[in-house]
């Protein structure tokens, strides 16, 4: 963790391939690569896994700007606005304001995402509403009943979220 700004100017971000807090957020793993106490609150990346089946429902985050890019796979992403299904190499941007988005992975296989949130704060959501893994360990999906909806959207709030029934954007 940096004191100030000039602490981190001097002082790269270096993570090895194993190293980063693992959580597992509604059945997917996300490795915090970079959180807020690394980067003064400039930004977040995590490094997401997300199973066949697996990814967030429909949500909103008016204060972050939220970028993903497909490192292997391919993610079903919704808005308000339609669906586009980015595959290995695509990008997708989220800008600030309160879009309503979701992802899922309609394959069989994993997709892997590299997530950057500006600025930081999404991370905290998840070490909240997540549950320490081991780097790579995929938890099965919960059950998205009433209950677990209600305890998101109670958590969410807390961070600027806001998170919506599971067919919202159908």
């Amino acid at each position: 963790m940096y004191k100030d700004d000039e602490e981190r100017k001097k002082n790269p971000i270096l993570r090895s391939p194993e190293e980063g807090n693992s959580i597992s957020v509604v059945g997917n793993t996300y490795r915090i690569l970079a959180g807020g106490k690394d980067t003064n609150g400039a930004f977040a990346t995590i490094d997401m896994l997300v199973p066949p089946g697996g990814g967030p429902g429909p949500h909103a985050h008016a204060g972050f700007e939220e970028s993903f890019y497909v490192i292997d796979g391919a993610i079903e992403f919704k808005t308000e606005t339609g669906s586009y299904v980015a595959v290995k190499g695509a990008f997708v941007n989220i800008p600030k304001g309160g879009m309503v988005h979701s992802f899922k992975n309609k394959t069989e296989k994993p997709a892997r995402l590299l997530c950057t949130v500006v600025p930081a704060g999404l991370e905290q959501f998840f070490e909240e509403v997540g549950q320490p893994v081991e780097h790579g360990q995929l938890l099965p999906l919960p059950v998205m009943d009433k209950a677990y909806i209600q305890h998101l959207q109670q958590v969410a709030e807390r961070y600027g979220q806001q998170v919506f029934p599971p067919d919202f954007l159908d």
